[in-house]
């Protein structure tokens, strides 16, 4: 057998072995959340460990024990106390929607009708009627479709278990994080080693650059637009905020689809031009914040993941694995990222690309 053909079935083997390993992932994609979840907390959690265990002072045991313990005595009162106001203003959304989507199609109606005034031709009679009709009738479909999620409570089974089974996935990883990684590499040809290692290291340096600057910069816009919007006196203003800080990680789609919500809110609420300019400054503000000062700080500019790919990324894995894909997609886009690199650069140096 020579060179290529085994070049040939060793790409083979690779190919099919992540095609059963997504295959096998979109199965069992119901029963993953928990799994990654836990190991995605002992990634963060995991070089807190090893600045413990520094010099053998501590256990590995011991260390993630402690470490774990903090995480959690820190974030679980912290997630039931947002969690609780979350579903009570959500809850409330729900409903008054009907009546939040009346006066909002009673307001633009009023808006339409003075915009007939002043240009007539700009609006043909009647034509506002399609735009501003008996939206409650309208959206009452939507309106049954979200109070059943509420009452659902979120899949209650998936949050038990995320509840319960995270923690200790993250206990036994965390513990035995470096056991793993080494196996792992034990796998791994000795010729090709090296350049395994090195990729493993870009991944890492990439994946941790983003998330956890990312995590931060999502929690500054939180927090920053809920305490706007509540100074504006907007209902359910603390609650937009969040989910705009929240969903942030997702380029352009947080601020953006945080300001409609906001817009909608503050026109069916008040209507007046102080409310809505005061929102629109909110949300300027915070844009420039976040372009100016916390993505760069916290993010960098040179990570290697360009926006539009996160994007497309994140979209992509939520398509296909709803929250479970959204929470991999940056690995998964950092490691095809660092494999698209390393194909470029050999590909330079081949004869193909250095024929002339």
């Amino acid at each position: 057998m020579n060179k290529q053909e085994v070049n040939t079935q060793r790409y083979m083997l690779i190919l099919a072995v992540l095609l059963i390993a997504g295959g096998l992932m979109y199965a069992l994609r119901s029963v993953l959340l928990p799994f990654v979840v836990g190991i995605a907390v002992a990634y963060f959690l995991d070089p807190l460990v090893n600045r413990l265990t520094r010099g053998d002072r501590i256990s590995r045991a011991a260390a993630t024990s402690l470490v774990l313990a903090a995480f959690l005595l820190i974030l679980l009162p912290l997630l039931i106390l947002l969690g609780g106001m979350a579903v009570s203003q959500v809850s409330d959304f729900v409903v008054h929607l009907p009546e939040y989507v009346e006066s909002f199609g009673e307001k633009v109606k009023v808006l339409i009708g003075r915009l007939q005034e002043y240009f007539p031709a700009l609006i043909a009679e009647g034509k506002e009627n399609l735009l501003a009709g008996n939206w409650g009738e309208s959206l009452k479909p939507v309106v049954k479709v979200a109070q059943k999620i509420i009452a659902n409570g979120f899949a209650l089974v998936n949050l038990v278990s995320l509840l319960l089974i995270s923690p200790v996935v993250a206990f036994y990883m965390l513990r035995d994080w470096h056991g793993f990684t080494g196996r792992i590499l034990d796998l791994v040809p000795k010729k090709h080693k090296k350049n395994v290692v090195d990729g493993m290291q870009a991944v890492d340096r990439i994946i941790s650059g983003y998330l956890r600057g990312q995590a931060l910069v999502c929690a500054a816009l939180g927090t920053f637009y809920s305490l706007g919007l509540w100074l504006v006196g907007l209902k359910l203003g603390v609650l937009v905020g969040f989910i705009a800080g929240l969903i942030s990680f997702i380029p352009y789609v947080g601020s953006i689809s945080g300001f409609l919500m906001a817009m909608v809110l503050v026109v069916t609420q008040y209507g007046t031009l102080p409310k809505i300019i005061a929102v629109v400054v909110v949300f300027l503000i915070g844009q420039f914040l976040e372009g100016n000062f916390l993505t760069p700080k916290f993010v960098g500019e040179n990570i290697g993941l360009h926006p539009v790919w996160v994007m497309f990324a994140l979209l992509a894995g939520g398509v296909l694995l709803g929250l479970l894909g959204m929470i991999i997609a940056v690995p998964v886009a950092a490691i095809i990222g660092v494999l698209l690199r390393f194909l470029i650069e050999h590909y330079k140096k081949s004869a193909i690309y250095l024929e002339k």
